[in-house]
């Protein structure tokens, strides 16, 4: 598919004397003619960075944007902006199917550039790599009952057909870098299209301690964190954020499962990308799982990116859309919170619903390493008040929080019971 591409792109170089670069609609680079010209100005900053890291950066896609590509038919026209690193003029061919822009075909504009005939002819193969594009996206979201499977299915010979299968539908990037994303909650069915992806796939998320006390094994986990099994909740609106009362839950329904594909392990903006413009409607979060090479361990991924995307529901300094590697303790409290809503025998009396109170100022006086003064002041209230809750918490779990060992049993309790709220 790459080769067709840089096929097409050359063609178009050719027939307009200069040379091309195509990117798909987030300004991801995809191909790029040779470019032999001793012209200094022709290797403006905005070009180089393309070629050299395959995307453009916000400010650079809003600015070129702002001309009216996305929504242009035929060829546009964009002078040169030497404050925004645009050195040359540019000449931008939109490239459509069926209406929908698919991506943009770049080039150097020049004195005296190409005449209508040339770009008519340049439009209609930008028309056949439109075909291509949408072809590409329609095969990722084709692909939702192999990734599912892979995601799925329990461990042995199940699994390993599901990645054989999905090898074979993914061809020969199947063993590439790739990223899993996970959105949650997700309504219907997985969208027709979802560019930057190689598959997407809607997958079951049932509440947390179900009947059916499989923990996450819905999502074929293997042991890296919670599957969609471990549900997910938002974090109390009360206070600083703390607090394990006032959860909304998450329970039941479905999540949203994206397959990216990765150049580099370090640059995960790609699935970035994804998670973003999936959660354009709002009301959910996202997940990033650790890049993986190959498709064997997929279900780790899933189970990294799901317990990512609980992460960020239960705490929003974490943002909408959360990395595995970046939610810190919530990496194991994920795991607890796995196994279900009734936690520890001790502390499952102040998750209780008439103890929410109580159960917000335990976290937010264990979040502050336990000195009463910052918690006391973060709470809003006097520190007798705060000494007669502590005491209050004491009494109903049997803990005592002078120790160190009964202090990280509640806090890991409370920090743990927001994911499954």
């Amino acid at each position: 598919m790459k080769g067709d591409y840089q096929d097409l792109v050359d063609e178009i170089s050719a027939l307009l004397g200069a040379p091309a670069t195509l990117e798909n609609r987030d300004f991801r680079l995809i191909a790029f003619g040779a470019h032999d010209s001793d012209d200094d100005l022709a290797m403006d900053p905005v070009r180089t960075r393309s070629i050299l890291t395959r995307q453009s950066t916000a400010a650079v896609r809003s600015w070129f944007e702002g001309f009216g590509i996305a929504r242009a038919t035929g060829p546009v026209r964009i002078p040169a902006a030497p404050d925004a690193g645009v050195f040359r003029g540019r000449i931008c061919l939109p490239v459509r199917y069926r209406g929908i822009v698919q991506g943009y075909v770049w080039l150097l504009d020049q004195e005296p550039g190409p005449g209508p005939d040339a770009l008519a002819a340049a439009m209609e193969v930008a028309e056949r790599i439109g075909i291509l594009l949408a072809e590409e996206a329609k095969a990722g979201a084709d692909l939702s009952r192999e990734f599912r499977a892979v995601l799925t299915a329990g461990r042995g010979w199940q699994h390993d057909m599901a990645v054989a299968a999905l090898r074979l539908a993914l061809g020969p990037g199947a063993d590439g870098l790739h990223a899993v994303v996970c959105v949650t909650p997700w309504a219907g069915e997985p969208p027709a299209s979802v560019p930057g992806t190689a598959a997407v796939c809607t997958v079951p998320w049932p509440g947390a301690g179900e009947e059916d006390g499989r923990s996450g094994e819905a999502g074929g986990r293997s042991g890296s964190g919670p599957g969609p099994g471990a549900g997910a909740g938002s974090a109390s609106a009360s206070g600083s954020g703390s607090g394990s009362g006032g959860r909304s839950g998450r329970r039941g329904g479905q999540a949203l499962a994206a397959l990216v594909r990765l150049r580099s392990a370090e640059v995960l903006v790609p699935a970035e990308g994804v998670a973003t413009r999936l959660l354009a409607g709002g009301g959910a979060t996202a997940g990033i799982g650790e890049p993986r090479r190959g498709l064997g361990t997929l279900a780790d991924a899933w189970s990294q990116a799901s317990a990512a995307a609980q992460a960020a529901a239960a705490q929003p300094r974490f943002g909408p859309v959360a990395r595995w590697s970046a939610i810190g303790p919530y990496r194991m409290l994920a795991a607890l919170a796995a196994a279900g809503p009734a936690g520890d025998p001790a502390t499952r009396v102040l998750l209780e619903p008439a103890h929410r109170e109580l159960a917000r100022t335990a976290e937010l006086f264990l979040d502050c390493a336990g000195q009463a003064g910052r918690a006391a002041a973060a709470l809003g209230i006097h520190r007798q008040t705060l000494y007669y809750r502590l005491a209050r918490v004491e009494q109903l779990t049997g803990l005592d929080l002078d120790e160190g060992e009964d202090r990280l049993l509640l806090h890991m309790a409370l920090k743990a019971a927001r994911l499954y709220g």
